[in-house]
This record gives C-alpha cells, sequence and structure tokens, in this order.
C-alpha cells in the first residue's frame, strides 16, 4: 500500500491545551508523526510526498472567508499588544449567523470551536499540506488503486466549512470524499475515530451524494459533546444519509465489530463504490482519552471487515495519540486490511 506524507506538516507544533479548566501540554504532538510513519513502513508501506492541487479542491467544502483567516490570523494577532504566541479564543458568539467582527480576537472566537485548535506560525502550511496529501491519496485510487494511507496530520474531522477545533483545521477527509464524488464516484466517509466526526457530519448533513457514518464513543459525557447522537440522520435532501452509532465507554472488540457491521450494511446499501475511512487510532484501550478498549488485533479485525466491501479504500489519518502502540495499532490496520484482500 502506498503512503503518502508532507514533511511541512511538521510545521505545526501546538503547545497549549485546556482541559477542565487547567492549561495543559497538547496532546496532538508532531510527534505523532515519527510513530505512524514507523507503523505505515512495518506495514511495508513505501511514502510519497503529495502533489499541490492548489486551494481548489479545499474551497470546494470550506468558505473563502474561512481560508483567509486560516492563513492571516496568526500574523494578525501578534500586532495584539501582549498576546500570547498561539492563536486562542477566549469568547465565542451564542449565534453565527449574528454580526462577523473585524477584531482577530473576535473572529478567533467564531472560526475556532474551542481552545484545543491553537493556531501557530507553521499551523496552516501544516494544515495545507495535510489537505494535500489527503487529495493525492484520493488521486492515486483514481487512478486505480485499490488503497492508500494518508498520514494527515494535523487531522480533520472536527473541522466544519468554516470552523476550527478538535486540533483540527481543515477536513482533511471530507476533502478526500469530496474529491473521489466530483469525479463521478459515490463515496462513503466511515470515521472509526473514538469521537464524533462532527465537523464530517456538519459539511454533508444536508446533502444526498456523500454518505456520512460515525462509531465512537456516546458523546453525552465525552467530545464533542454537542453532535454525535443517534437521531442526527440528516436533515433535507440528506436525511437518512448520516448515521451515527454512538458506544458505551470502553466497549471492546467484539461489541465494536458487531456495531461495525451495522454500519458496513449501511455502507452497502448507499452503493458506495470508494469508501474513505476517517482513521482514529484513539479507540484503542491503552490511548490517552481512554474512551474505548480496541486492542491491536482488534484493529485488523476492523480493516478486514472493511476490506470485505470490496472496493476502494482511502484511510486517513485522524487521532490516535501518544502511546508505545500507537505505530502498531496502524501497521495492524494496514496489514489487516491487505491480508484480507490479498
Amino acid at each position: 500500500m502506498k503512503a503518502i506524507f508532507d514533511d511541512r506538516q511538521w510545521k505545526h507544533q501546538p503547545r497549549h491545551f485546556m482541559a477542565n479548566g487547567k492549561t495543559l501540554p497538547n496532546p496532538e504532538q508532531a510527534e505523532r508523526i515519527t510513530r505512524l510513519l514507523a507503523g505505515a513502513a512495518a506495514a511495508g508501506c513505501t511514502v510519497a510526498a503529495p502533489q499541490d492541487a492548489g486551494l481548489g479542491p479545499i474551497a470546494a467544502l470550506h468558505s473563502p472567508e474561512y481560508l483567509v483567516f486560516l492563513q492571516t490570523i496568526h500574523s494578525r494577532w501578534q500586532r495584539i499588544e501582549g498576546a500570547g504566541d498561539e492563536v486562542i479564543p477566549n469568547i465565542h458568539p451564542i449565534n453565527r449567523s449574528d454580526s462577523y467582527p473585524k477584531s482577530a480576537v473576535g473572529q478567533a472566537g467564531y472560526h475556532q470551536a474551542d481552545t484545543a485548535c491553537p493556531i501557530a506560525a507553521g499551523t496552516w502550511e501544516a494544515a495545507y499540506w495535510s489537505a494535500q496529501s489527503a487529495i493525492t491519496g484520493a488521486d492515486l485510487l483514481l487512478a486505480g488503486e485499490k488503497s492508500a494511507y494518508v498520514l494527515s496530520r494535523p487531522p480533520g474531522h472536527h473541522a466544519f466549512g468554516d470552523m476550527a477545533g478538535g486540533f483540527c483545521f481543515l477536513n482533511n477527509s471530507a476533502i478526500a470524499a469530496e474529491r473521489l464524488r466530483a469525479q463521478g464516484l459515490r463515496p462513503a466517509i466511515l470515521d472509526v475515530d473514538v469521537h464524533h466526526g462532527n465537523g464530517t457530519q456538519g459539511i454533508f448533513y444536508s446533502r444526498k451524494d456523500v454518505l456520512t457514518v460515525s462509531i465512537h464513543a456516546d458523546p453525552e459525557r465525552f467530545y464533542p459533546f454537542f453532535w454525535g447522537q443517534a437521531h442526527e440522520r440528516g436533515a433535507g435532501e440528506g436525511l437518512g444519509y448520516n448515521l451515527n452509532l454512538p458506544l458505551a465507554r470502553g466497549t471492546a472488540d467484539e461489541a465494536y465489530l458487531q456495531t461495525l457491521a451495522v454500519a458496513l450494511q449501511r455502507i452497502k446499501a448507499f452503493g458506495a463504490d470508494v469508501v474513505v475511512v476517517a482513521l482514529g487510532l484513539d479507540a484503542f484501550i491503552g490511548d490517552p482519552f481512554k474512551g474505548l478498549a480496541i486492542t491491536e488485533a482488534g484493529f485488523g479485525r476492523i480493516a478486514a471487515a472493511i476490506a470485505a466491501l470490496g472496493v476502494p479504500c482511502l484511510f486517513v489519518q485522524e487521532g490516535g495519540y501518544l502511546c508505545d502502540e500507537l505505530g502498531a495499532n496502524l501497521t495492524a490496520v494496514l496489514q489487516g486490511f491487505d491480508g484480507a484482500t490479498a
């Protein structure tokens, strides 16, 4: 399997993360790259750099207003007397249909959902090349590859069309799916991250040309809290094209695989001819977020079940945080998929 990654993705080096009223080191560390590259190499992947497809495929889903914000906010922030070195919001609008402020502080609150997506000097460049990696991954499938792995970092599935959140700035999985759809395919996005893919859901919620399915820890007491319940089924033309499958905290391999069977049944019913897997490895039993309890062997079984769909599959990296087994869990996914398709 081919893997895609660009060295400029190292440039995002977030420092801060606020949780439970405390400022902590940000969990989305660049060291993740080292461990994920090792995991991909152990699975036999050859790593290539992405092509630059420009802003068009990104702007197909993200508003130009938001893209200007991402490109300019850090330099504007530095002009604020006494400002910190990262853009972190301290105020949010009650209703995002209200006025759009000119203030950098106000725009940060408008475009950043939480304190987990600090923007520093290298964030835009890293996010841009993370998205380009996903675009190149989609192009590999369009060129005839049956599968590919994209090391998208920073991740993307919490990013809405005009709002960052949860370590995410550009929605890499959604951008890849839209790229595939624009070329006449019928994509489904299967999100297996421990957190609900709320940004992905928001982007496609009123559409019927991309199916969105998310398996995640129940958001009643788990991030992102306000999205991800089973009753969220889509709206307008998209009604019935969004499926959420929330799981109890601590759900392990067997129960997860039963739920995955429901997800795969829906993907088959949609008639998907390509699947984008939003690959969160943070469902692991030893992940710092401790939401679910999937084992290394369980990841291999999950990938094998996805492979049984018999359609091309693009794995786009989402979560999965620093623990000793991070690379091995990725290896299990990629080998599990390849082994089932050999």
